[in-house]
């Protein structure tokens, strides 16, 4: 999986990608939410805990980790429009 590659536009298999490496003990009851509701990276970004609910993920603890590392990626995500729109106005 390219890093670098905004989240946003990540597939569903760079999404299954990322969760393999994040939570490698919980990938099998992951993987099949995943490729049947068709999570790319825009829709990873936008789960909120009801959805992880929706998913399998009943451990509050396990909710909680994967809604820390989303909040992660949403971070990057708006720093990387942050960077896109200063590159845009300086480039006037």
């Amino acid at each position: 999986m390219d890093l670098s590659k905004r989240v946003s536009l990540w597939s569903v298999e760079e999404v299954l990608e990322w969760m393999q490496q994040q939570y490698p003990t919980q990938i099998d009851m992951l993987h099949k939410a995943i490729i049947k509701h068709s999570i790319s990276g825009r829709a990873l970004l936008r789960l909120k805990e009801h959805h992880l609910e929706h998913l399998g993920v009943e451990a509050e603890e396990q909710q909680r980790e994967i809604l820390q590392d989303l909040l992660l990626l949403r971070v990057q995500e708006e720093i990387n429009d942050l960077n896109d729109i200063c590159s845009e106005l300086f480039s006037l």
